[in-house]
Parts: C-alpha cells; sequence; structure tokens
C-alpha cells in the first residue's frame, strides 16, 4: 500500500507548543545561601562555647607534658571563671631537659669556634696577598729608580689590590695630549718586565684634573681625553710584552680626584693614570687590605 500523500490533500505542521519559562528559578539559588548561612552561623555558635571539663583537661595534659605549671591568663569574657582555675603559664625554657641545655651549649660552642677560626683563615689570607702585593710594590719602585723616576709613581693598596699612581703632568703626556713623552714611555718600559711577570689582572685607569678642555681643541671633553690615555698606556704596555688577555681600559675624566681641588697640586696630581693590580684573593680578604695598608703606614684608615 502506498503511503504517498493525496495530491489534492494539504500538509498541516505539527504546533509545538512554546516551552514555559519558569519565572521563579531564583528561589533555588536564594534557599541554597541561606542553608549555607545557616550552617555557619551554627558552627561559629558551636566553636564560641567552650566546654569547660574537656578545657580543664587539655590544661592538665599541658602541664603534664612539659613538666611545669602552666596558667592561662584571666579573660573578660564570661568564660573567665574557667581560665581562673587553670595553673599558670608555660615557660618552654623551664621545659627543655638539663640534657638538652648541654647540648645547645655545645652547638654553640662549636659554631663560635667555626666563626673564630674562619676569621682568622680570612685574616691570613689578606696577609698574605698584602705581603704579595707590598712585594711587587717594591719591585715596581726599584725598577723606577733605577732609570731614573723615583717620584714618577705614588702607590696605594685598597680593597681592589695595589694600585700605581703615575703622575700624567709632564711625565707621561702633555697638556691635552694622548701622545706619550719620551720620559713616560721610558717609565712604562721599566714598569712592564714586572707587570708581565704577573698572573694578577691589570686595570690601566685614565684621571684628568677639574679644569676643562680647551673649547673648540681634539677633545670633547675629559672622557675622551682621559680614556685615550689609558688606551695609549695600555698599547704600550702590550707592546712591552704584557699579555693584552690581562689588560683593560678606562677613563674616568675628573670624577675620582686623587687629592681634593683646593690642594695646590690638585692639577698636576690629579692628571694622572693609574695602574691597578687586582688582588687574587677572595673578596672577604680584600675588604680586609685597606686597614692592613693603613696600620703599615701608620695612619687611620
Amino acid at each position: 500500500m502506498s503511503t504517498a500523500p493525496h495530491p489534492g490533500r494539504k500538509r498541516h505542521k505539527k504546533h509545538v507548543e512554546e516551552e514555559h519559562e519558569n519565572h521563579e528559578r531564583w528561589l533555588v539559588s536564594y534557599a541554597d545561601m541561606v542553608t549555607l548561612l545557616m550552617c555557619l552561623f551554627i558552627v561559629l555558635f558551636a566553636m564560641s562555647q567552650v566546654d569547660k571539663a574537656k578545657f580543664a583537661a587539655l590544661s592538665a595534659g599541658l602541664s603534664a607534658s612539659f613538666g611545669a605549671p602552666i596558667t592561662a591568663l584571666p579573660g573578660t569574657t564570661p568564660e573567665g571563671s574557667v581560665l581562673d582555675a587553670l595553673p599558670a603559664a608555660v615557660d618552654i625554657a623551664a621545659g627543655i631537659a638539663p640534657g638538652d641545655k648541654a647540648e645547645q651549649s655545645e652547638v654553640d660552642k662549636a659554631a663560635a669556634q667555626a666563626a673564630l677560626d674562619r676569621a682568622k683563615r680570612v685574616a691570613a689570607e689578606a696577609r698574605t696577598a698584602y705581603d704579595d702585593l707590598a712585594a711587587v710594590q717594591h719591585r715596581i719602585d726599584a725598577a723606577l729608580t733605577a732609570a731614573g723616576f723615583a717620584d714618577a709613581a705614588r702607590y696605594e693598596i685598597d680593597e681592589r689590590g695595589l694600585v700605581v699612581h703615575i703622575v700624567a703632568d709632564a711625565v707621561l703626556f702633555d697638556a691635552e695630549q694622548a701622545v706619550l713623552r719620551p720620559e713616560g714611555r721610558k717609565i712604562l718600559d721599566a714598569v712592564a718586565p714586572t707587570l708581565t711577570g704577573l698572573p694578577n689582572v691589570l686595570r690601566v685607569e685614565g684621571h684628568a684634573n677639574h679644569l676643562p678642555v680647551t673649547p673648540g681643541g681634539p677633545w670633547p671633553s675629559n672622557w675622551e681625553l682621559s680614556s685615550y690615555r689609558a688606551s695609549t698606556v695600555l698599547r704600550h704596555l702590550a707592546g712591552d710584552g704584557v699579555p693584552e688577555v690581562r689588560m683593560s681600559a678606562t677613563g674616568y675624566s675628573s670624577t675620582r680626584p686623587l687629592v681634593p681641588i683646593t690642594d695646590p697640586t690638585a692639577i698636576s696630581v690629579n692628571r694622572r693614570v693609574d695602574i691597578v693590580i687586582l688582588s687574587t684573593a677572595s673578596a672577604e680578604a680584600n675588604a680586609l687590605l685597606p686597614g692592613i695598608d693603613a696600620a703599615h703606614r701608620g695612619v687611620t684608615p
């Protein structure tokens, strides 16, 4: 039998009823929130009630555990009468057994001894580093004296190591020049053999005095002038055999004067090149070097 629709019969679409919207769904969430709030307040109320019997048992247990009577301070709440009946506050120190105190004392003594031993090792390391740097200073000074430049350098041992201050005024360079004078080349030639045989890292630092450069001159400022002078000294030392990998050059302009600008010698002394021979000791030992040097010179650090 054919189920095809009759040609003259119209098909009617089935009418679907629209789902009715529930406008009271918020009541479910509201009821859940009210229930949770009620549970919260019940818990808070239960926690606020003090079980006197259990509190007294807790007090007795703590007293027996620590070996000394304990007391809770009287309260201002209605339960204060319960607290008043309890023994005195816990003295934790009194509860430590004599054997534990002895062990703690031994630990403290061991720690103090270890700190003392470390301080002694650092002091010995600093003293050894100072002696090594002082020996280098004597060798450099002897070489300069033999070359006829006994007063060309000043020496200082600080937390970095040995600093050799070579005055640039009329010794290394002419005013506002970065080309080595003949005397400057001889000074560096005398210093180079000692520096070549050292394992230390070397820093060449250029410094200028507080006077500005001539406007319109070859240098925009003392920064460029001091940096170029430091590089010139480094190149000459490298040519004398000092390994370049152990050297670096920096210019500081007039930011690190050796003497105050009010000093009569400030213009000549502050215009210098420093060769810094870095210490190979630890940072802790190096921090002690200025004090050792001050004591050696008999001055207050």
